[in-house]
């Protein structure tokens, strides 16, 4: 999988360079600061409660007082490392713009939320109130609960460690995603400061991201495309100002996508140049998750004129008067050509050519049937090297297992067996990849008690 940041001024005027920022993070402040902040994202506002903040306290969820039916502790995730288990929403969670009825946990400390599951969950698409490497499994203490009241989601990692350094205490925090699209992060229990846990083994980040995905076709393999993901926004949060019995409050600004017609589109003052598609009717920045579709059907051509025009008829009856008298006169022609054979035929007409050329016999074959027999053998015997080569690389392997299978002990046995699929450094996380594997968990309508042990998930953007 290809991650890459998408440019933000691909498709936008240079004068409006601020409608795309790459990226944009919190401002620096004074940790001791107990004043409220109020930091611009673009596409969220972020707010930063301290400790002695009323406001801290009353954002914090306390679960134990819930609806002890509707408060799930997930048995899986709470006795596993680098896993991920999918969620459903009971309402429309708007997430960029976009709306979300599912979403993938991990215990990690962070929600993913885009639509694929692959191994490299913590590169983008993620709400992470405090993503690290923590492992649920190494206490009995450690727990991933999440509760949704059909208006909010809250997921809560209660008292779980870093497995990399378990003696620096336990965490607890949650994050809210309420149905308005405002997301809450509260931190109850933070026994260090942030910027000092470690990133080798996992990445270390608190904010958002959202990305979006697009098909590339191959020329040197037909029919196999290649799917790579572009990361066209990311909040990044102030690490120092996560401490205990804080919280942020992110608060979503309008985008594009909210609009559902052409003249609220265009005529919008929001922080994005919106653009009016009338093949989608779809209004947009040229960056979300429906990119794809914006450029396939394009309507970044289209968005130039800037103009409303839904349907033109002056444009379409004209059209279709002509194609009624070319077929007109066509048909007279035909009429008047019954009885001899009319010369005024244009010479690349394919039924007339055929029909002459069947009388007259001058022609018994077309010049592109005589190059494709004379193409003929080449095929032939392309096809049958390629037969011969599969055979041998076939007798090969035979060949290589049966040897492997007598003389377990050889150099090439041993080479082999240190490098079997299951060991393979792409099924696994690589130390100090920043991108850890995830594996995703079975669905929560089939969660069980205790541990279970899963080969790392790994999804490979190729589809045939």
């Amino acid at each position: 999988m290809d991650t890459n940041r998408a440019s933000q001024e691909q498709d936008q005027e240079p004068e409006e360079p601020e409608g795309f920022p790459g990226l944009l993070s919190a401002v620096e402040a004074d940790n001791s600061s107990q004043i409220e902040e109020d930091t611009d994202h673009n596409y969220y506002i972020s707010k930063t409660y301290g400790p002695s903040d009323p406001m801290s306290k009353d954002l914090w969820v306390n679960i134990d007082q819930m609806n002890k039916e509707k408060v799930k502790i997930h048995g899986i995730l709470s006795n596993t490392h680098r896993q991920a288990a999918r969620v459903n929403l009971s309402f429309d969670f708007p997430f960029y713009g976009h709306f979300l009825r599912e979403i993938t946990v991990a215990t990690g400390g962070f929600i993913y939320t885009g639509d694929v599951v692959h191994r490299m969950l913590t590169a983008t698409q993620y709400i992470a109130p405090l993503m690290a490497n923590f492992d649920p499994s190494v206490s009995r203490n450690s727990t991933v609960i999440y509760f949704d009241n059909g208006t909010a989601l809250v997921v809560q990692w209660d008292h779980v460690h870093l497995q990399d350094n378990y003696n620096l205490g336990s965490f607890t925090f949650q994050a809210t995603l309420h149905n308005t699209g405002r997301i809450v992060f509260a931190y109850k229990e933070i026994p260090i400061e942030v910027s000092q846990i470690s990133s080798v083994n996992h990445p270390v980040k608190v904010g958002l991201s959202d990305a979006f995905v697009v098909v590339h076709k191959i020329q040197q393999i037909p029919n196999v495309k290649r799917r790579t993901i572009y990361e066209y926004h990311r909040v990044e949060l102030t690490k120092t100002k996560i401490t205990n019995s804080t919280a942020v409050e992110m608060m979503p600004l309008p985008t594009c996508l909210q609009f559902t017609s052409c003249s609220t589109c265009i005529s919008s003052q929001i922080n994005f140049n919106c653009s009016w598609c009338h093949r989608l009717n779809r209004c947009s920045s040229g960056f979300d998750r429906h990119r794809q579709d914006w450029v396939d059907n394009s309507c970044r051509d289209e968005t130039k004129d800037k103009i409303c025009d839904i349907t033109d008829t002056t444009y379409l009856y004209p059209f279709t008067t002509t194609i009624v008298a070319k077929t007109t006169s066509r048909s007279k022609e035909a009429t008047a050509g019954r009885d001899m054979l009319s010369t005024s035929l244009p010479p690349t007409s394919v039924p007339t050519e055929g029909k002459v050329e069947n009388k007259a016999g001058t022609r018994p074959q077309s010049d592109s049937a005589v190059g494709r027999m004379q193409d003929t053998p080449p095929l032939h015997t392309g096809l049958i090297l390629g037969i011969l080569l599969v055979m041998l690389v076939m007798v090969a392997g035979v060949l290589v297992t049966v040897y492997v299978y007598h003389y377990p002990t050889s150099a090439a046995s041993i080479f082999l067996i240190e490098r079997r699929p299951s060991r393979w450094p792409a099924m696994k996380f690589r130390r100090g990849s920043g991108h850890p594997a995830y594996a995703e968990v079975e669905p929560v309508g089939q969660e069980k008690e205790g541990f279970i042990e899963s080969e790392q998930f790994c999804t490979f953007f190729f589809l045939l």
